[in-house]
């Protein structure tokens, strides 16, 4: 920090929580809340909250000095005005998604992110939203590992259901 300066402890303080806060997550996407009133944080935050996430208001040079800390370097230009970070340890592609979906009918604005350790832009951001995410992707994975299979059920239990009903054709025409 500075050298030559007292500084104050609650300062040294609300870096160290931040440092804390931040290095248990790998996804961090920087929104502008200007204008949201408390009602329309409160949904955003429980809608995050579902999603594992936490969206937490920061101050911007404390946040500066914790991300070159931990040398997450290139979101400077993300930290001006009032700025809330969404903070998501697991997948981030359904955090974004509700990030980018709220702006529509709020006054968030997404200003970037910082994504598995790559810095995206607002527009990259929302591209990120729109993929699915790894729950989707395993569920089709899935799906077409087990086509091959259930294709196979199904022929060998079409000529199954073939001869049991050739058999029955057979003793009906003999009952007769």
């Amino acid at each position: 920090m500075l050298e030559g300066k007292k500084i104050q402890q609650y300062k040294l303080d609300a870096v160290i929580e931040l440092k804390e806060r931040f290095g248990d997550v790998q996804d961090f996407i920087f929104t502008d809340y200007r204008g949201l009133n408390v009602e329309q944080i409160t949904e955003l935050r429980n809608k995050l909250r579902e999603q594992n996430a936490e969206y937490k208001v920061v101050k911007n040079r404390f946040a500066k000095i914790a991300f070159h800390e931990l040398e997450h370097e290139g979101v400077d230009d993300f930290l001006f005005g009032p700025t809330a970070i969404a903070l998501s340890g697991e997948d981030s592609s359904p955090v974004a998604k509700t990030l980018v979906n709220m702006a529509k009918d709020l006054p968030l604005k997404v200003k970037g992110g910082l994504i598995s350790g790559s810095v995206f832009t607002s527009d990259q951001v929302e591209a990120f939203s729109m993929l699915p995410t790894k729950e989707e992707l395993y569920a089709k994975l899935m799906a077409t590992m087990n086509a091959p299979l259930q294709n196979l059920v199904y022929v060998i239990n079409g000529v199954t259901q073939k001869l049991v009903r050739t058999l029955q054709a057979v003793a009906d025409k003999k009952a007769e």
